[in-house]
């Protein structure tokens, strides 16, 4: 018998009756799709949003270690004081043990675990109002690339699996939060002060009509993001999905890919879109 085999109860249970997808399906897309989402995810803080009745139903995020959940932690000190076991997913079986308690969303830190406390991936997320063509939300990704390319940082575009696109971008060697989240709301503030019809900086609902919100605040110690190829807990079951920037325009939507579409499109690839960021050398301008 294989040790590292997890074993899935309930394989029959809906998780997303609105396509009938299973329990067991959830597992198989994260089975196979291991050596895909590995690399994003592996041996980072993570929070995971758990649906034990299926995402129609309630769920919930999870962050700290709690009986019953065998997989990785590591020890962090809490901003309020003392130190938590925060969740880790170390290998392939810790990922698929998750999924046996009903994980959906992998969320992790852009920090690694025996790291935390220096971020090493930037996350710029481009929410739109919903009165924002999705043509236009293509084009802020394009601009927020070009903007960091000419303070040259290279960067990389996700799929949210929602309404909005991500844009990554990878630091090597890694910065201290406090100037990993200083330079990112310098870069939102810039950008949102220059095209004020176009973008804000800030997190109002009431002053979001028509613009499209550069949310910079994942870049803070303790946030997340969520992973690349990870599922998304709506219907359809979207997936957050690592893109080149030169499949842009053929974008459609930020969930166009899904549990079933997404493996037949990694099958056509060669390669992982982001199949370089980890071997990218660069670190934030200097004044």
């Amino acid at each position: 018998m294989d040790k590292q085999r997890v074993a899935i109860s309930h394989p029959e249970r809906l998780v997303y009756p609105d396509i009938n997808v299973t329990k067991q399906d959830v597992a198989g897309y994260y089975a196979r799709m291991a050596p895909w989402i590995m690399p994003a995810l592996a041996n980072r803080p993570v929070a995971v949003l758990r649906c034990p009745e299926g995402t129609v139903q309630d769920c919930f995020f999870q962050k700290h270690h709690s009986a019953g959940l065998d997989v990785g932690t590591v020890g962090i000190d809490e901003a309020q004081g003392g130190a938590r076991d925060y969740l880790v997913v170390r290998d392939t079986p810790d990922l698929m043990r998750l999924v046996q308690m009903n994980a959906i969303e992998f969320h992790p830190w852009g920090a690694k675990a025996d790291a935390p406390e220096l971020c090493d991936r930037l996350v710029f997320d481009l929410d739109p109002d919903a009165a924002v063509p999705w043509s236009a939300v293509k084009q802020a990704a394009r601009h927020l690339h070009q903007r960091l390319g000419e303070l040259a940082l290279q960067s990389f575009l996700r799929t949210s699996g929602g309404k909005g696109l991500h844009v990554v971008v990878p630091l090597n060697p890694p910065a201290p939060w406090e100037e990993a989240k200083g330079f990112a709301r310098a870069f939102a503030d810039s950008l949102a002060a220059g095209y004020p019809d176009r973008y804000l900086a800030t997190a109002s609902k009431q002053k979001r009509k028509g613009l499209i919100f550069i949310d910079y605040l994942r870049n803070t110690r303790g946030a997340t993001s969520i992973c690349s190829y990870s599922l998304r807990a709506r219907p359809g079951a979207p997936v957050a999905t690592p893109l080149h920037w030169e499949a842009l325009g053929r974008l459609t939507s930020a969930a166009m890919y899904d549990i079933k579409s997404l493996p037949r499109r990694l099958a056509r690839l060669k390669a992982d879109p982001w199949e370089a960021i980890a071997e990218i050398r660069q670190q934030l301008p200097r004044e």
